[in-house]
């Protein structure tokens, strides 16, 4: 399994360079064989033994309420307010790993500009993957995403512990993640259904959803914290315990994905 994560891993690290132009039409026939192609190799699998997970059980949280309703003749107005509504639902309040991944990014700062800054290339990472595997198929299975996304979280805690400053490198390994994040994303996008028409306005309306409940979640915690941030006690007493309590939460998902 380890080495079956390591090198989704660093396939997914490799450069995501074509770009796909074409009409509504030509979107919809690529999402339909795809969907045949996907299909198709989970069949091959379970035929040859190989067993499936299910998402998580954040991920499939993130599918209750959500409304399944028919999305092929909403006005651009119903569009944006039904996919805008899903992604900040999506983070906020059905989203739990999601949290927990932005308020380990808030735990290495309170510079607002700079938390902004870190969940905007969050958010544009997650929007590549999420374009990706929506027009083109190209995705990764749940039982390689949700262990990864449970390895983000790790990652940014054990960084947290080790150094009270946001280091340099902050932005290009929350772009990598966010990419992780973007197929997750895809998962509850799927299941609350996409319409040929307008897909690029649905797309960005789901992602500026999710932008949005990142910063709310960054509002709060900017007002619980944001004051204390400029005390000495702020990393030993907020900053270091919860960096702890963050890493476990992720330690504690990536055993439950993988075993």
């Amino acid at each position: 399994m380890f080495k079956t994560l390591t090198l989704y891993f660093v396939l997914l690290m490799s450069p995501l360079s074509t770009v796909y132009a074409g009409d509504d039409s030509q979107i919809g026939n690529a999402i339909t064989d795809n969907i045949s192609s996907v299909n198709a190799s989970l069949d091959a699998e379970k035929s040859s033994g190989m067993a499936q997970r299910t998402p998580s059980k954040e991920m499939l949280d993130a599918f209750k309420n959500v409304e399944q309703s028919q999305v092929t003749n909403l006005t651009t107005k119903q569009r944006v307010e039904k996919y805008l509504v899903s992604g900040f639902l999506h983070i906020v309040p059905m989203g739990l790993d999601h949290i927990v991944f932005i308020i380990a990014l808030f735990l290495s700062t309170t510079v607002f500009s700079t938390l902004f800054w870190q969940v905007t290339v969050f958010t544009l990472a997650h929007t590549i993957t999420l374009a990706l595997a929506t027009i083109w198929g190209i995705s990764l299975a749940a039982s390689i995403v949700e262990p990864l996304i449970a390895l983000s979280i790790i990652y940014v805690a054990i960084e947290n512990i080790r150094t009270e400053q946001t280091l340099k490198r902050r932005y290009l390994v929350t772009f990598i993640f966010g990419l992780l994040h973007g197929f997750g994303f895809a998962f509850v996008l799927s299941e609350f259904g996409l319409s040929n028409n307008n897909l690029a306005v649905s797309l960005v309306s789901f992602n500026v959803g999710v932008e949005l409940g990142q910063l709310f979640v960054i509002a709060i915690l900017m007002t619980l914290f944001y004051k204390w941030s400029r005390a000495p006690s702020y990393r030993a007493f907020v900053q270091l315990p919860l960096s702890v309590i963050v890493g476990f939460l992720g330690l504690f998902w990536l055993l439950e994905r993988i075993i």
